[in-house]
């Protein structure tokens, strides 16, 4: 298998990680704008940012519902 298909495989496995925290961030409410912006920001941290995410600010905010 070729080197660069391996890396690109690779990159793009991190970058869907990478959109579905920030997705999630958007999705849920923090408490304050700031908060929510530091999580957003972590999240795109290149290769790390979506697993300090994960394991640290997954569980902080709640979803948000809808209001009829």
């Amino acid at each position: 298998m070729d080197t660069f298909v391996v890396i690109a495989g690779i990159g793009v496995i991190f970058w869907g990680l990478t959109i579905l925290a920030i997705i999630d961030v958007l999705l849920k409410d923090f408490g304050s704008t700031k908060t929510k912006a530091i999580w957003g920001l972590t999240a795109l941290i290149p290769f790390v940012g979506w697993l300090v995410y994960l394991v640290f600010g997954y569980r902080k905010g709640t979803k948000k519902t809808p209001q009829p």
